[in-house]
């Protein structure tokens, strides 16, 4: 991409900052050249944020009825996935998706709770009793 293109539409998901893209200028050299956006760049995000925050409402509801975990909660709302979570554990996922039940949870030991206490930068209480907001 040319300098001149590099895309100028000023989107709400940058917060007014701007974004390092690298484009060609005249002599053919690679240039950081800053963006304000790019209007297809931000709807993608703007999807995916929703689309993560349906699913934490999904779990915030089914942690609440005592379906799943307390882990199941916090997943969504610390954006993890199984796969980061399972690199920011130490833990399988298959591990972690046993740990997303509430009977399983139950027999974790503190040392397993602990791991994902450091991971989600939280207490061991609060792990264990999310305080939940409407």
């Amino acid at each position: 991409m040319k300098k001149e293109q590099v895309p100028q539409d000023s989107c709400k998901s940058y917060s007014g900052h701007k974004k390092l893209i690298y484009a060609v200028d005249e002599q053919g050299h690679y240039q950081g050249v800053k963006s304000s956006g790019w209007e297809v760049e931000g709807f993608a995000t703007e999807m995916a944020v929703q689309a993560m925050d349906n699913e934490l409402e999904k779990m915030k509801a089914a942690f609440i009825a005592g379906e799943v975990s307390p882990i199941a909660y916090y997943m969504p709302l610390f954006r993890f996935d199984l796969m980061s979570l399972a690199h920011a554990t130490g833990f399988f996922q298959w591990q972690i998706k046993r740990h997303l039940t509430v009977k399983v949870f139950a027999t974790l030991s503190d040392k397993k709770r602990t791991k994902y206490c450091d991971a989600f930068n939280l207490t061991l209480a609060e792990l264990q009793n999310p305080v939940i907001n409407s």
